[in-house]
């Protein structure tokens, strides 16, 4: 037989040569031996070094020496006849191993190399495993794929749009998708009901560890369904991928929670739900208190909410401390606490505002008992929510409660149609302006739009929403109204949306979506902490590439064709 890929390891012992060779399908042992294996072969065998490309023909044998349990290859190796060095290779800048200990920066520079570790590889092959399901499994559905154009009219309601200027005209630009929320859209209007796309989209936001700039969606749209049908198919898709990648039975149907349920609970509309801990609201049990902290909250609109984390009562006071600034970086001016010790008594960083009755009765609100710590935290309900959530969260990770290996789904639905925005000093959509009302709320539109839910959906794993969606608006008085609710004149909509719009007075159908981020799917999959480990060639935090060293600066006649010139930016 013959094999080929690169050197991993050699290792000489005199008259006996070991070379470990590896592809993407794994590594297989070559041993060379005076009195088997020719002298100028074992010879040339020694000079191998790491990552040189070889080709080698020989003779498939049980492994004289011991067996290697950790490789799918360990009972045979190689007897070699003929070897060829197709390649040689500098000494890489670091090892070419699993689990790498190297600074990602570094890596990343050298991303060509990094990508030959075998457990980015198989990051990637899942990958590509789960986008090949889900053309097959969308096919079998009656779906079509369907590719939308990249260079498209920006939309800036939304994140921010990447711009690409036009040279042939001037002064105008393409804005690149954030999604292809409009053509998919436009696709059912077309008459074609069930589409499919992975598609590459493109937002110019902050980055985080689940981020990126440009990023790849499994999207699509279905027409004449409502909530039940999307979720349905999408319920039998990710049991099928789950089951044919990872052998992992997804108990069907999926949780569904309120998105008022959740933040009542959990205070995020993607929680986890491998753990509890959930929040608990005191706020009719402390309204009337002596604590000021707590009465000035609910007097002022606001909440009192705490978490209750079992056995920590004996937690220090310089962790509780450090959770203390913790949840400050979510708006929240400081945490209440009361610990209890295992015999019973109490430490409490508000106790003396309180009566003994008071005390007890918000002990016993938390259900707490001997051994546990009570963490609380008072201000509006959107700050409370924010801070208590991420504490849990926070908690959880701290207290090692989160299992890469349990896999928990839930669909959030009944989300709020809108958010108001402090900045703009107006209502926003909570997804985009073409999210329809759920029927019944219709009325609270001019009333009280903020009350009013939206007929979307999300679904979310362990805490990370991998997908999302809505029912759509398909009644032209429905849609002017949302338009309306958000700030737009009929100029600004149609100047923006107008061929969408135009498109709907030619008979459109009810109509519905739902998109995955498939890099974050994956991530969870794999069990990666970064969607950067399923992404081949990824971006950093200011969203430039260290290998390619993009973006640059282009040649000035370029800038000239575009009829652009950039000017240096002042220093502060």
């Amino acid at each position: 037989m013959t094999i080929m890929g690169w050197v991993q390891k050699n290792r000489n012992k005199g008259g006996l040569v070991f070379v470990d060779v590896r592809d993407r399908s794994g590594i297989i042992q070559v041993v060379c031996e005076e009195g088997k294996t020719d002298a100028a072969l074992i010879e040339k065998a020694a000079g191998l070094r790491s990552e040189y490309v070889v080709a080698i023909v020989g003779e498939v044998a049980m492994r004289s020496g011991a067996v290697n349990d950790k490789i799918a290859t360990g009972e045979i190796e190689v007897i070699p006849s003929e070897l060829r060095i197709l390649s040689e290779a500098l000494t890489p800048p670091f090892p070419i191993e699993e689990n790498s200990k190297t600074k990602e920066e570094v890596r990343l520079k050298y991303r060509y190399l990094d990508l030959r570790r075998a457990d980015l590889q198989r990051n990637l092959m899942m990958k590509s495993q789960v986008m090949t399901l889900t053309r097959q499994f969308f096919s079998e559905e009656g779906f079509l794929e369907v590719e939308t154009p990249v260079l498209g009219k920006s939309t800036p309601e939304g994140a921010r749009d990447y711009l690409v200027p036009s040279r042939v005209h001037p002064g105008s630009f393409y804005g690149l998708p954030q999604s292809p929320q409009l053509y998919k859209q436009l696709l059912m209007c077309s008459g074609f009901d069930r589409y499919i796309q992975i598609a590459r989209c493109f937002r110019d936001e902050d980055l985080r560890a689940d981020r990126q700039p440009e990023f790849t969606q499994i999207d699509m749209e279905l027409s004449f369904v409502d909530v039940d049908e999307v979720i349905d198919v999408n319920e039998r898709y990710l049991a099928r991928v789950f089951k044919e990648v990872l052998g992992v039975d997804v108990p069907l149907p999926i949780q569904r929670m309120t998105w008022q349920e959740a933040m009542d609970r959990f205070g995020s509309d993607k929680p986890d739900l491998r753990f509890g801990m959930e929040l608990t609201d005191v706020t009719d049990v402390v309204k009337n208190c002596g604590f000021s902290v707590f009465t000035g909250a609910v007097e002022n609109g606001g909440s009192v909410r705490g978490i209750n984390a079992k056995g920590q009562g004996g937690m220090p006071r310089k962790k509780i401390d450090k959770l203390t600034a913790f949840v400050k970086d979510y708006g929240a001016k400081g945490l209440a606490y009361i610990a209890i010790q295992e015999d019973g008594s109490i430490k409490s960083s508000f106790a003396k505002f309180m009566t003994e009755e008071e005390m007890d009765a918000l002990i016993k609100a938390m259900g707490a008992e001997a051994g546990d710590l009570l963490l609380f935290a008072a201000d509006k309900n959107k700050v409370v929510w924010d801070s208590l959530g991420a504490l849990r969260v926070e908690l959880a990770k701290q207290l090692e409660l989160l299992d890469k290996n349990e896999f928990r789904f839930v669909w959030i639905t009944e989300f709020p149609l809108l958010e108001w925005s402090e900045e703009q000093n107006r209502y926003v959509a909570m997804h985009h302006p073409f999210t329809m009302p759920m029927e019944e709320d219709l009325p609270l539109i001019d009333s009280d739009p903020g009350k009013v839910r939206a007929k979307a959906y999300d679904i979310v794993l362990n805490g990370n929403e991998i997908g999302g969606g809505s029912v759509r608006i398909f009644q032209d008085d429905i849609q002017e109204k949302m338009f309306e609710v958000l700030g737009f004149t009929k100029e600004q909509a149609y100047s923006q949306f107008g061929f969408l719009l135009d498109a709907f007075k030619y008979g459109v159908p009810p109509h519905a979506g739902l998109a995955y981020g498939l890099d974050r799917l994956v991530m969870l999959m794999a069990k990666q902490d970064s969607i950067r480990d399923v992404i081949a060639f990824p971006k950093v935090k200011d969203a430039s590439c260290l290998m390619t060293e993009a973006p640059s600066v282009v040649d000035v006649k370029q800038l000239n064709e575009l009829g652009l010139e950039t000017t240096a930016e002042t220093e502060k």
